[in-house]
Parts: C-alpha cells; structure tokens; sequence
C-alpha cells in the first residue's frame, strides 16, 4: 500500500505551531505521508522569534532531492524561504526534478512582525516560483507586496489576485482574515473568474500557524488527486476548524489545531 506523498520546505519552528512542525501535521491529518526539506531553524514560541539560522541552499537541495528520487512526490508546498538565494535555488530544483502540483505560500512576515524573507528574495519569489506554481495562498500583505499594490478591501483583494495569477500560478486564493468587518472572506482566482469564499469572523485568539496549516491542507489535498480550486474549498473549511479549535499553550498567541477532527471525535 502506498500513501500519497507530500514535501513541504519550509523553516522549522521550534514550538511547533507553524512551519514544517505544522505542516506535517496537517499531512498527517489528512492521510498523506509528510516528508520535509527544511530551509531554516527557528528558536520561536508563542510570544514571537528569538532566533534563526538558514541552512544552506546546497542542503536544503539535497533534501528535496533525497526525497523526490526515493518516495517521489505528489505534490510540495513552500513556505518560509529565508532569503533570495534559498528561494532561488528551491525554484531551481523545483524545475528540475519536475515536483508538481505546488503549493506556494509566500511567507514574508511572522504573526509577531519578524521579517522572514528579504526584498530580494520577494522578487525571487515573483518570478521564478510563482510561474511554476499550482496555488498561492497569500493573505493580504503578501498579496499586497507581490502585487506591488495597497490590498485593503474587496476589490482591491480582487484586482490583486488576478495580478498574482498573471504571474503564472494556476489558483490564487487571497485570505482576507485581517480585512476589517463581521466576515472573514477570501478570494478564490480560478480560469479567469473569481468566487469569494465566505465564513464568520472567528473570536480573536490562539491563531498561530493558520496560514501554514492552510496550505499544507491544500498541499495534502491536491497531493490526494483533488482539483487545485476545489482543494482551496476544502482547506478553507479544514483551517477554520482548526482556528475554531485553537490551543491555549504558552502565555502569547497559541497555535491552530491541526488535529482537531481527531479529538473532535473523542480520540483524546
């Protein structure tokens, strides 16, 4: 029997609420086998980042390289890709060992305000990964920084998302979590058209890795055969599940849950 197989590459965050730590969670939680290129380590808790060191393009090669040629993969997500070179190199080896369908989240800035990819690296991330790109799931200033516009309402969320897709990528889903107002809508750019996805606004609380866990779960998804827009669909209703079941470790911003189903039917 063969799980599908999916690569995440990605930081490591050391308290485990979002990065790879989140994303392999998620994996799991889905039934696909998580495998892991790690581009950075983080001393990192829920009241922010202490402290990081990138590990080398060279290594960070390596990895995806060991794992796509032994288990293969099924589909890759990228998220904290720590400076241009890294960004560029994963670009690279994404190319070149024909890892697809991939899952871009341009991860530039932590919840606490650390800056996880410099400016050289968002133009890196801009043209060289997002043509390779299945989906890309920024929120609204990441939106805003590869769209190279102020990204502060609907419309706005609109034009940027079929900015983005001019970029390459097959689906753009813009999330619009810290858009003001009762709801909590994201903009889903597929094949031209735009559909928004709506939910009420969850109670400010523990939220930590919700982007990761986003699109780890349409990684997970697309990793499982599902249509790419689709997967967005079912990866949104996943994280705010997720979010709804936050964990209150720590004395800052807890993470999501990942593994909410599992304990939502009584598997404690």
């Amino acid at each position: 029997m063969r799980r599908p197989v999916a690569l995440t590459i990605a930081g490591s965050d050391s308290g485990g609420g979002a990065g790879i730590e989140a994303d392999l969670k998620t994996f799991e939680a889905h039934g696909v086998w998580g495998t892991a290129a790690v581009t950075a380590l983080t001393a990192q808790n829920s009241l922010g980042v202490q402290a990081s060191e990138r590990v080398s393009p060279e290594l960070v090669r390596a990895q995806m390289a060991s794992v796509a040629a032994d288990f293969g993969v099924d589909a890759a997500k990228t998220g904290m890709l720590v400076d241009a070179e890294t960004a560029a190199s994963v670009a690279q080896t994404v190319q070149q060992l024909g890892i697809r369908p991939l899952v871009v989240d341009p991860v530039l800035v932590s919840g606490h305000g650390d800056v996880l990819l410099d400016l050289d690296g968002i133009d890196v991330l801009r043209e060289q990964l997002l043509p390779l790109a299945t989906v890309v799931t920024p929120n609204l200033s990441e939106a805003a920084a590869l769209a190279n516009r102020a990204v502060d309402s609907r419309q706005a969320m609109e034009d940027a998302a079929r900015a983005i897709g001019a970029l390459g990528p097959q689906v753009v889903l813009v999330t619009g979590g810290h858009l003001p107002g009762e709801s909590s809508p994201d903009c889903l750019y597929a094949d031209g058209a735009v559909r928004w996805l709506e939910a009420p606004r969850l109670p400010a609380g523990h939220n930590h890795g919700s982007g990761c866990v986003l699109s780890a779960a349409v990684c997970a998804e697309v990793a499982r055969g599902m249509d790419p827009a689709d997967a967005c669909l079912a990866a949104k209703r996943f994280t705010e599940r997720a979010i709804a079941g936050g964990l209150a470790l720590g004395a800052g911003t807890g993470p999501v849950d990942p593994g909410w189903e599992r304990y939502a039917n009584g598997e404690r």
